[in-house]
């Protein structure tokens, strides 16, 4: 079968930066609680009437395309990860071909959270092995600002997260040992509830109650304690399995990008590896935590910035709510 390869990368932030010191105002925390304990200084927040889920993902992926080369109407399939859809149905996905004008090709949806990138990564690299498509989209899209607790309450999960965009394009490789060597994707459903949104759910009658509002059930709710333990265990399992899947050692690695969760789990990470920090990909002060869209706004930071070349053995790795957890491996 043959190999898939990135052609393009592409990534868009809204232009609203929201530092600690903002949050402040709203909370009680500080700058130097949210820095010690997650390494974030700002995010990014969209603008209503500006910025969605679908038409962040369609900038990114303008960029991807133009770095491919290609135009919108050669895709052959969209694959969109992200937990904020604009809607409750349909998915973003129809919404992003909709952006770019494209008609009647497949738009895929992927809902697993801060993995959601690289198991849609996954998901079209198998499209393209078989032979069924030539050129994918991939998209991670987050728009999280507009479902945080902004009050002393949530503190813990809203100082974390930010909104954002990125996106590759996926095109056959020439080369047999070019592309996209390997992906692996797990999961652990016993730990579903401590990362979670937990209401409104379809599985009540009443869907949404003041209860539900007053007790916060309708926001994120995390174990940090619990996601950091299981985190900084199933990150390298997961580069390892990577790895020895195509021969290869830590110190072969050219560029780690990890999903940016905290800086603490990534300065584990490259500790663990054994890594030089110009290894590792860290834009987490930048950005919080943008979920599925943290990975491929991270990839395409450090593409371009020059700090991926031709080449180069790249290693993508995701850990977050599910629990899941995958790995890819590219030789760029």
């Amino acid at each position: 079968m043959r190999n898939s390869k990135i052609a393009g990368v592409g990534h868009y932030v809204p232009d609203n930066v929201v530092s600690n010191k903002d949050l402040e105002k709203l909370m009680d925390t500080t700058d130097e609680w949210i820095r010690e304990r997650t390494g974030i200084v700002e995010r990014r927040y969209f603008t209503e009437g500006v910025d969605t889920t679908a038409n962040m993902g369609a900038n990114a992926a303008r960029k991807a395309l133009q770095m491919a080369g290609l135009e919108a109407s050669d895709l052959d399939m969209i694959v969109f990860a992200t937990l904020s859809p604009d809607y409750v149905f349909p998915g973003s996905g129809v919404l992003l071909q909709r952006e770019l004008g494209l008609r009647e090709i497949p738009a895929l949806d992927v809902r697993n959270q801060c993995s959601g990138f690289i198991y849609a990564l996954s998901v079209a690299d198998q499209f393209i092995k078989t032979g069924m498509y030539n050129n994918i989209l991939v998209v991670g899209s987050e728009i999280h600002s507009s479902g945080l607790d902004f009050s002393t309450r949530g503190r813990g999960v809203s100082v974390i997260f930010g909104d954002g965009a990125g996106a590759v394009v996926l095109t056959p490789s020439d080369s047999s040992d070019r592309g996209i060597l390997s992906t692996h994707m797990h999961a652990d459903g016993e730990f579903a509830e401590e990362l979670a949104v937990l209401d409104p759910g379809s599985n009540k009658k009443n869907r949404l109650t003041h209860e539900m509002i007053d007790e916060g059930s309708i926001y994120p709710h995390m174990n940090g304690n619990m996601v950091f333990k299981h985190a900084v265990t199933r990150f390298p399992e997961v580069i390892d399995e990577a790895l020895n899947k195509n021969g290869y050692k830590p110190e072969d690695i050219d560029m780690l990008i990890p999903h940016q969760a905290n800086l603490r789990i990534t300065s584990y990470i490259q500790q663990k590896m054994g890594l030089p920090a110009e290894k590792v990909m860290s834009n987490i002060h930048k950005y919080g935590n943008t979920t599925a869209a943290s990975v491929p706004i991270a990839l395409s930071e450090a593409v371009e910035e020059g700090r991926i070349k031709e080449g180069d053995l790249v290693c993508l790795a995701a850990f977050g709510s599910g629990f899941t957890w995958a790995s890819a491996l590219i030789r760029w």
